[in-house]
């Protein structure tokens, strides 16, 4: 049986998250993330510092089997684009997502149809930029200019040790990555060739 987990994001400083906490307490949660911070944040595009550090320390902690609560969609993002990259995230480590104001369940049939829906439309999306990558990279190679990249290759007993470390909560991602000697676009990668939670 998983953890309830809530994130709760106020838009700035002044504003007080009370009245989200006072709305997810009746889900018995378990764990709180609370994240003080502004909805845009350009200066860090990448996924995993798209809202702020409390959201990346989320997405690190929760597990298979976790149901994460939000009061609402928009504060896990206030891009669609981004809140389908976070829907599919949870998808992929098979955790159920709730949001009260939008009354999506994942873990109801309604609510797995509304978050596939929203993870087809950004699957279409993504199909649609690797068919233009690979255009460009059959150019490329025409060209001659076109290098590829090497994986790094790991000891795959290594790597289980520590990912029993990570499955276990003693360790985050950005731990595992270290102790590998890898990024974490590198590690991400190995999570998804082996359909890792």
């Amino acid at each position: 049986m998983g953890e309830r987990i809530a994130y709760v994001r106020v838009s700035t400083i002044e504003q007080n998250e009370a009245r989200q906490v006072e709305e997810l307490k009746k889900h018995n949660i378990q764990k709180w993330f609370i994240e003080k911070i502004s909805g845009k944040n350009t200066d860090r595009p990448e996924f995993q510092k798209l809202l702020g550090e409390i959201l990346q320390k989320m997405l690190e902690y929760i597990r298979e089997g976790d149901t994460v609560y939000v009061h609402d969609l928009s504060r896990l993002s206030r891009s669609t684009s981004d809140l389908l990259k976070l829907v599919e995230f949870f998808a992929q480590k098979k955790v159920d997502l709730v949001s009260n104001k939008e009354n999506i369940d994942s873990s109801t049939p309604t609510g797995k149809l509304m978050l596939t829906m929203i993870a087809a439309i950004n699957e279409f999306e993504r199909q649609n930029l690797l068919e233009r990558q690979r255009e460009g990279i059959a150019i490329a190679k025409k060209e001659g200019k076109y290098k590829g990249h090497s994986v790094k290759k790991i000891d795959s007993a290594l790597f289980d040790k520590i990912y029993a470390e990570y499955k276990d909560r003693k360790i985050s991602k950005a731990e595992m990555a270290r102790r590998l000697k890898i990024s974490r676009p590198t590690l991400y990668k190995l999570f998804a060739d082996k359909s890792l939670p």
